[in-house]
């Protein structure tokens, strides 16, 4: 909700705007200052680059910071263009390590290493430590504050290492219990520890636990922390030492960048990374023109299949009118296709292995599909034109389903399985091929029942 005398969001908007239109910065000051922190984000992601870094310095400390945590890494890299090196380097530092390795990643290379720099030695070495992993690793991604137990110790000893850590440590909740090497053997929730009589063993309180290896990928370790419901997971090295925790809003964070992406790729955009209002026209253009010229050199295959079967087309001109029809159909059953593989790769339901299951579920649904499409397709033309132009209608539409929907459900099982992004390889490139070969189809049927 926001300030009692805005009653929305753009309502506040407009105001900053058309003050910072007449540069009255007094009035800009008056009017950010009773805004709340959660209600100013979404008012920094519709402004300009230079609106931002303007209207951030008119902002009270607290708050300020604040603001800044909140935002997007794509955001506090453009914000940090905008402040001078001393502000630069104490926003840098007020942030946990490891959302700091979300704005590295964001930043060019040089403000990267000077702001790496800047950072006092123990923050330096816990950022420099999440560095050392793979970009798209969980261990980039986990957190070096933690609260850790023994299974020897007793409910009293691991509380007094709770109490100790409590101001600085990212989660309390849950807590990996290790051995003498620091191996991973278990885990204890605070919960439990309150319950418990202080001179019970932890050992006898701890559960048995899921980790994730800090080298694997992140949304897979993110997809699992969220599908076990867990509030904290931790993060193992190849001998199964704990490095880190990864906790549930970073898990959701990540899963969200990664849809985020995925719905990008599939609509034929590279992912903007950034809200829409913040993004230059320029890179917007830039995410989509390059999808858009890919798809106009494969659209170059349907213009041929059309110039091939033009004697045909001539023979039958009413063959025109169903072109659209056809191709649409198919393109939006290979694209249904796609995403519901697509998430169930996601969600962990299918993999590289289930290839020839998923081939077969989907020839039976295309089939079905095109079975009762076909049936329409071919009352309809059999009443506006005749049976036979019924019949090429019907078939062609059987076919085509089929053979868009069996397209559609492996292709992202084989882009994981060359290990592609599965989005990619969806829905504009089914589109381009499901067109091209439901065109020769079409008019191999035709040729046929028409005898041309």
């Amino acid at each position: 909700m926001t300030s009692p005398q805005f009653q929305t969001t753009d309502d506040l908007a407009t105001t900053i705007e058309q003050l910072f239109a007449a540069r009255d910065l007094t009035a800009l000051t008056r009017v950010l200052a009773p805004v709340g922190a959660t209600e100013l984000v979404p008012l920094f992601e519709r402004l300009s680059r230079k609106q931002r870094a303007v209207i951030y310095r008119l902002l009270p400390k607290d708050s300020a910071a604040e603001v800044f945590e909140l935002l997007d890494p794509p955001l506090q890299s453009d914000l940090l263009h905008g402040l001078q090196d001393a502000e630069v380097a104490q926003l840098f530092v007020d942030l946990d390590h490891d959302d700091r390795l979300w704005l590295l990643d964001e930043v060019p290379a040089a403000l990267a290493t000077r702001l790496l720099r800047g950072l006092p030695e123990h923050e330096r070495v816990l950022t420099s430590a999440l560095l050392g992993y793979p970009q798209g690793s969980i261990g980039r991604r986990m957190s070096l504050e933690y609260v850790s137990t023994r299974a020897s110790f007793t409910v009293d000893e691991t509380m007094q290492r709770v109490r100790e850590r409590l101001q600085d440590a990212e989660t309390v909740y849950t807590i990996p219990v290790l051995d003498d090497s620091r191996h991973v053997v278990g885990v204890v929730s605070l919960r439990e520890l309150l319950s418990a009589p202080g001179e019970m063993p932890v050992s006898e309180l701890m559960r048995p636990v899921h980790t994730a290896e800090a080298a694997s990928d992140e949304e897979v370790a993110a997809r699992r922390c969220a599908d076990l419901a867990l509030l904290a997971m931790p993060v193992v090295d190849r001998e199964n030492r704990l490095v880190g925790m990864l906790t549930i809003d970073d898990a959701i964070r990540i899963l969200e960048h990664e849809e985020s992406e995925d719905a990008a790729r599939q609509g034929g955009t590279e992912p903007l990374r950034r809200p829409y209002l913040s993004t230059p026209v320029s890179t917007l253009v830039r995410s989509r023109v390059v999808w858009l010229l890919v798809l106009a050199i494969g659209a170059t295959l349907t213009v041929q299949v059309l110039s091939v079967f033009e004697a045909t087309i001539e023979q039958v001109t009413v063959l025109a009118l169903f072109v659209p029809l056809l191709i649409g159909t198919g393109g939006n059953t290979g694209n249904q296709a796609a995403t519901t593989v697509t998430r169930a790769l996601a969600l962990g339901d299918v993999g590289a292995r289930d290839f020839m299951r998923v081939l077969t579920r989907e020839l039976r649904t295309g089939g079905l599909l095109g079975l009762l499409l076909g049936s329409i397709g071919f009352g309809i033309a059999t009443i506006a034109y005749s049976v036979q132009i019924g019949l090429v209608i019907g078939l062609t539409l059987l076919c085509v389903c089929t053979l868009a929907a069996a397209v559609g459900g492996c292709m992202p099982l084989i882009a994981r399985a060359v290990k592609v992004d599965p989005a990619v390889f969806s829905n504009p490139f089914i589109s381009t091929f499901v067109d091209a070969s439901g065109l020769i189809i079409y008019f191999l049927i035709a040729r046929a029942i028409l005898g041309l």
